[in-house]
């Protein structure tokens, strides 16, 4: 080992990736990983739990979380649960990554800028989109009025669908992290299993397809999980909260959920690099989303 090696720390810690819905946070992740770990989709509130992205090499581990939106609606059990599941993160975490959209600062940023104030955890502020913005001019005065509202520890512009900043991103974090072995296997990429993933793939689909037709009182619930050494064999059940949400996702002859399915599958298989066998069923269960204890039943407990 050189001296150089010896010299250099190793780094390690936790990173909360916070903001409203639709924000790119999930994006942000996935990118920074250089796989689909997180569910994406143009609709607000795609997350609804924590999620571990963890990104190790020789120096440094970082560990990021996702988080769903933090947002303020919060009537409905499932609401409540994405907003306990967003909060309870950020006291625990070594930096966070505060995502907001560019030339748009909403009632919602501020509310979670209000988090911050009493956080300890120093805080890096994203503002992505910005491939969006068609007056580049306008960006500069609305990073300076946004950047005075909170004494962040650094301001990135950023566009994570393209990758734009990543890099970036990543410095500004590992300088931050705390001097750590790490936490995690180098190998291991997430804290969440295939069984979780793939719900949550199948659930991605729905919400790409139905999103507008379908209100977000749907969910997935994996029945059998069974993996061999040929193949993958997946029984899941999609939990609705009418008859006519039902019809909807079964579509005309079956089609619809073959469509979900079929696009389901392939992600799985990509995913996992095996074979999947995959079986969708379509149930309903009124009023689930805001049922304490059907959340619980259906994988929604405490993070």
């Amino acid at each position: 080992m050189s001296k150089l090696e010896n010299m250099i720390a190793h780094r390690c810690g936790y990173v909360a990736i916070i903001g409203r819905p639709n924000v790119g946070k999930s994006t942000l992740l996935n990118h920074i990983l250089g796989i689909k770990l997180s569910i994406t989709s143009r609709k607000p509130q795609t997350t609804r739990h924590q999620i571990l992205g963890i990104k190790s090499d020789e120096y440094v581990q970082t560990v990021y979380v996702d988080t769903p939106g933090l947002h303020q609606r919060s009537g409905s059990a499932i609401n409540k649960y994405m907003n306990r599941a967003a909060a309870s993160v950020m006291a625990d975490v070594d930096v966070l990554l505060f995502v907001i959209q560019a030339m748009s600062w909403t009632e919602e940023d501020e509310a979670v800028l209000q988090r911050l104030e009493v956080m300890d955890a120093p805080v890096i502020l994203v503002v992505n989109k910005i491939d969006q913005i068609s007056n580049k001019e306008d960006l500069l005065p609305f990073i300076s009025k946004v950047s005075s509202r909170y004494k962040f520890h650094d301001v990135i512009p950023a566009a994570a669908l393209k990758g734009v900043s990543i890099d970036q991103i990543e410095q500004a974090v590992a300088a931050l992290l705390p001097e750590n072995e790490a936490f995690y296997p180098e190998d291991q990429l997430t804290n969440r299993s295939m069984r979780f993933l793939a719900a949550e793939i199948v659930r991605e689909k729905l919400v790409r397809e139905l999103g507008q037709e379908l209100p977000y009182t749907s969910t997935v619930s994996i029945d059998k999980y069974d993996e061999d050494d040929d193949m993958i064999r997946i029984h899941a059940t999609i939990y609705v909260e009418s008859k006519g949400q039902k019809a909807i996702i079964i579509g005309r002859k079956g089609e619809q959920l073959k469509s979900i399915g079929t696009q389901a599958r392939k992600d799985i298989e990509a995913m996992a690099g095996s074979k999947v066998y995959q079986n969708l069923w379509v149930k309903v269960r009124q009023g689930w989303s805001n049922d304490e204890q059907a959340l619980r039943g259906l994988g929604y407990g405490d993070n």
